[in-house]
């Protein structure tokens, strides 16, 4: 199995090293050649603006966008969670996303880097015990539609909000598990996007 990490900017180093450890080849993407023969892909966490504006000046936006929407098994963490999601409801100007879930998203919902937190998720169909969760300027699904499952959520100021969803083949995580050493969340994706 060979699973590609969108290597522009963010945490794609600790992708890497958690697929490596779930025993999978992982391939650095940053070019659409790099697309070629994959089993899925990851876009980590980082700067979603950034990341999307990266992509459009290196020509992998579009080659992205297409190989989701063709059914590659995608794992969107934080930032990527943002950019597999079909709107944004306060997107930076000019942000685009690559889409893969319909689902609207709200951009550091959590408030500013100073409020990054820890929180253990009780993560639905993943065993032994909950997910630690680290929220580093983290999103938040705002609404979604039929179709899109929600795996996870947190409760702030009295109400829930889902930090899991997963629609077809595109997983997305408002957290970072590759921060952790836990590879539940990757192995997950692995065996129930990846390999079916």
């Amino acid at each position: 199995m060979k699973i590609g990490v969108l290597g522009l900017q963010g945490d794609f180093r600790e992708h890497i090293e958690t697929l490596n450890n779930c025993g999978v080849d992982t391939v650095l993407v940053k070019r659409a050649s790099d697309l070629v023969n994959l089993n899925g892909l990851v876009i980590p966490g980082g700067e979603s603006t950034t990341i999307s504006k990266l992509a459009k000046t290196f020509e992998l936006f579009d080659p992205v966008s297409k190989a989701i929407a063709n059914g590659l098994p995608t794992y969107g963490s934080c930032a990527g969670m943002i950019l597999v999601a079909d709107s944004i409801l306060d997107p930076a100007s000019g942000q685009e996303t690559f889409g893969g879930i319909d689902m609207q998203v709200r951009r550091n919902a959590f408030g500013r880097q100073s409020e990054s937190f820890e929180a253990d998720i009780d993560f639905k169909a993943i065993s032994g015990g909950p997910i630690r969760g680290v929220f580093i300027r983290a999103p938040w699904v705002e609404r979604y539609e039929e179709g899109v499952e929600i795996l996870a959520s947190v409760e702030v100021s009295g109400q829930i909000h889902p930090v899991a969803v997963r629609q077809a083949k595109v997983l997305a995580t408002a957290f970072h598990p590759e921060l952790t050493g836990d590879k539940r969340v990757h192995q997950y994706f692995l065996e129930n996007l990846c390999r079916k």
